[in-house]
């Protein structure tokens, strides 16, 4: 995958994401998880996008490190909107997977870029 793929892929999960927090319920514990879901998968994409613009190496990889625990942390709070019965673990399947790969895909990412430095 190149990283204009990526940048598609992040931007689309970052999207998907949007949509869900919009049709959660109107509770504060639901506008809590929400928010938090939707800045950090959000800031998968944005953080992303700066890494493509890094100015050198060691930018490249510290900005994938954001990506790598934003992408974990939007995982985090895929899982709370189900444990927390604000949504079926069956709505949110696809978005939990995808947030799982997308984490693989920048600790692998990362990783490689590190052994480069």
């Amino acid at each position: 995958m190149d990283k204009e793929d990526l940048k598609k892929r992040t931007k689309h999960f970052a999207l998907r994401v949007i949509r869900l927090v919009e049709v959660l319920p109107k509770t504060r514990t639901a506008q809590v998880i929400g928010n938090q879901l939707l800045r950090s998968a959000t800031s998968v994409a944005a953080n992303y996008r700066a890494a493509c613009r890094a100015r050198s190496q060691a930018d490249f990889v510290y900005k994938l490190g954001l990506v790598e625990e934003e992408a974990d942390e939007s995982l985090f709070w895929l899982e709370m909107v189900v444990e927390t019965d604000l949504m079926p673990a069956a709505r949110v399947q696809d978005l939990t997977q995808e947030a799982d790969e997308l984490t693989a895909i920048f600790v692998a990412s990362r990783k490689t870029a590190k052994k480069k430095k």
